[in-house]
Formats: structure tokens, sequence, C-alpha cells
């Protein structure tokens, strides 16, 4: 198998602990004397950077949270000035104040490291046509795959995404051997060259890098044999960086976390508390090479577990296992993360609508599909059939353009909406059932 950065990479894991402990100096004294937020932090804790020299002295830190992001929109927590940051993405959540993320060229050259890691080590080389099948736009996606491919010498198409016809054509006639897309995409793919009565065993096609949402080995399987190719896993948070903190290598048994670059933990989510080696919550990193953007302790609301046994591709990076769920209300659906948040103050916002909705996501027909139930005004019921589809398309309009996305809606009275809520939740993910 071939590794990338045999360095890093293939470290004694004692070798990479004192690696990392260093860096976090390194990171937490960039924090501390470039951006107020975390020098407040330290105050108030009467503590400096270089009192931190132990995993146990870290882990009393505080987390940091979409939260604080939000509330130093857009540059507060930026560690360096304007002038040497080279790149300014967004997250892909659809709050009212998206978290905005920036990158030295120094940033960038390490991003582009991490994910030529990963393609490496999942069998990817400069022979391949890399088609990414994801929008090229702010978020972090689309970029970071492209520049990583790059990295490796890979010969790369930036489709973006949509026109899955065309999608499919590029394929077709770039000899298109890796797709890079997310799973709900790929499901997509795989669809409409069944619909076209294409023998998918025509294409060159061999590997699929997936990524961006939560995802089951259901689904890899049905990828697998409908597209007769191989898929790989990969994990990013577009707060730390994007693709390229962690991607699975040709064993398949976990995604290696780039531990030179991110320092990981699991903490249960209730307590904050750090939980012991093997155990399942929440994965928390903090970044040790950021130069733009620092984070200590960001909690990503992510539910997994890390397996530090030895991996048989010869890395002895950690491996984080598939997300199982997350501890917010956040929906990734094709790629976007949808805020609750998000869908109540469009809501407030149209006259006829209740404060009370429930979102429903399930995949039909390979295809997510996001739904959301609206308690309306009891007049809206005694209107005429055509005036209650008026409403309704409306309601959808506003929630599809808001979010990004299409969105179907259905309109229900308040009481049976409420029970409803009750007994499912405010948000129910059936795509994993």
């Amino acid at each position: 198998m071939a590794i990338w950065e045999k360095k890093y990479e293939c470290c004694p894991r004692e070798e990479l602990e004192q690696l990392q402990l260093e860096r976090l100096q390194s990171s937490l004294n960039r924090a501390y004397k470039n951006v107020s937020f975390y020098r407040k932090m330290f105050d108030r804790l009467t503590i400096v950077p270089e009192d931190i020299s132990t995993q146990a002295d870290f882990s009393k830190l505080p987390f940091t949270t979409k939260k604080d992001l939000h509330e130093n929109y857009p540059y507060g927590l930026f560690a360096v000035p304007l002038r040497e940051v080279v790149r300014i993405h967004t997250t892909t959540e659809t709050s009212l104040t998206p978290t905005v993320v920036g990158f030295t060229r120094n940033d960038l050259h390490n991003w582009a490291n991490l994910v030529a890691r990963f393609l490496t080590a999942s069998g990817i080389t400069d022979d391949d046509v890399i088609q990414i099948s994801c929008h090229y736009g702010l978020y972090t996606g689309a970029f970071g795959l492209h520049h990583g491919a790059e990295r490796i010498g890979a010969s790369v198409i930036p489709a973006s995404s949509g026109n899955t016809e065309k999608q499919i054509r590029i394929m077709q006639d770039y000899r298109t051997t890796v797709i890079a897309t997310t799973p709900s995409y790929a499901l997509i793919l795989a669809e409409q060259i069944e619909r076209l009565g294409f023998d998918p065993k025509q294409l060159l096609l061999k590997k699929g890098i997936l990524g961006g949402e939560i995802w089951s080995e259901t689904t890899r399987q049905y990828i697998e044999e409908r597209l007769f190719i191989e898929v790989f896993d990969n994990y990013g948070v577009s707060e730390l960086m994007g693709p390229g903190i962690a991607g699975e290598c040709e064993a398949r048994c976990g995604m290696h976390i780039g531990e030179d670059h991110f320092l990981p933990e699991i903490i249960d989510p209730s307590t904050g508390t750090v939980l012991p080696q093997g155990a399942t919550g929440e994965l928390v990193l903090s970044t040790l090479t950021r130069e733009a953007f620092p984070l200590i302790r960001y909690r990503t609301g992510d539910i997994t577990r890390l397996e530090y046994a030895p991996c048989s591709c010869g890395r002895t990076t950690v491996r984080m296992q598939r997300i199982e769920g997350r501890t917010d209300d956040i929906i990734i659906i094709k790629g976007i993360s949808v805020l609750p948040s998000a869908i109540e103050h469009t809501l407030a916002d149209i006259e006829g609508c209740q404060p009370h909705y429930q979102i429903i996501v399930q995949r039909i027909n390979n295809r997510d599909v996001l739904e959301v139930h609206v308690a309306v005004s009891e007049h809206i019921f005694f209107d005429e059939i055509k005036r209650q589809e008026f409403f309704r398309d409306k309601v959808r309009e506003t929630l599809s353009r808001r979010l990004g996305l299409r969105v179907d809606v259905k309109l229900m009275e308040q009481k049976t909406l409420t029970e409803q809520v009750r007994s499912q939740g405010r948000v129910v993910d059936r795509r994993l059932l």
C-alpha cells in the first residue's frame, strides 16, 4: 500500500504524541496572542499556554462551540491579519449567521497534503482521472478534494454538482476513474445510469470517494454493487478545514485521522467528560497547525469512536469509525447542513404559520427528501382547496429558497402536529433505519 507522508502517517505513537504536544503549545500560543476570544478564556482561568504540558492539563480547557463561532462573525477568531488570508470559505450550514473560515498559504499547503494522504491511502495515483461532482463555491468540499488530487498528480475534472446526465456523459467521454461526491448523489448517478439503460461496466470508473453526509454500510454496498466500484469514506469539518481530516485506507476499517495536524478527543456529550479509549461519544478536535483559524477543543457534534489498534496498512494514526449520528438536531442532506432554527425563523416570517413544525428526512428512490410538517392557523383549513395549495406552495418555495435545497411541505393542524412531535421528536431522520 502506498503512503503519501510515511514520516507522519507511520510515526511511532510516542513520537507522534510528543509532536502533538509541541505543535499544541505553538497553536495555543498563537491563539492566546492573536485571538481575543481565547486570550480572555485563558485569563479567566488565570493560566497561560505554557501551563498546558499534559493531556490532563489540556482537558481542563473549555470547549469551543458553533455558538462561539457565530458570536465572533465574521473575522473575530482569525489569528492573522486579513492581508495574510489568501482564501475565505464558509460552512455549509443554513443558519442566519454562517461561520467564516480563513486560510493562509501554509494552511492551504497542509490542506492539500492531508487530502493527498487519504486519496493515496485509498489507492488513487497520478494515473487516475478524478471527477469532482461537488458544488464549487464558498463551501470547502470541492476545493479541498480538487487541490489534494492535483497534489498527487491526478487529472482533475471540476464537474461541480447537478446535471446528472451531463455528469454521466463526462464519465464516458473523459474516461473518469474516480468519482468524488456525496453518498446521496452517488445513488442518484447509479439510478440514472440504470434508467438510461447504460451498462456501468462499460465505464472506466473504479473508485468512489464519498463524504459530507451521514451514511451507512448498506448504502456503501448498494453503490458498489450498482456502479461496480470500490467506495471509500472520508471525513471533514468545514470549521476546521474541510475534507482531509480523516479518510479510509484500502483496509477500510476506519478513517485515519491526520493526528500531526489535529488532536482528537471523545467526550460524553452530556457532561463534557473525556471518555476512555474505545468509548463512543462526541468527537472533539483541536487544530495543531492552522495559522489563520486555530480552534481549541472544537465540539464537532459528531458521534463516533476512536480505534487505536494497529492497522494492517502500516499507518499508526488513530482511526475514527463511521459517524453514527449527531448530538444536536443538525441534518446533513445533499452535503448541506440544515439547522432547525433556520426553518423556524423562516416559518416565523410567513403569516399563517404557527411556531410548531417537524422535520422528516428519508431516502425515497435513492434520493434524500426533506419534508417539513408545518402547523398552520385554523382558518387555513377552512379555505378552499386551491387556497390551501397556494399557501402550501408559498411555504415550500420560501423554505427551498432559504435553505438552498428542495423542501416538501405538509400542512397540519397544531394539535395533531404537537402530538406527533411529542411521540417522534422534532427531527426524524429515517435514512439509517
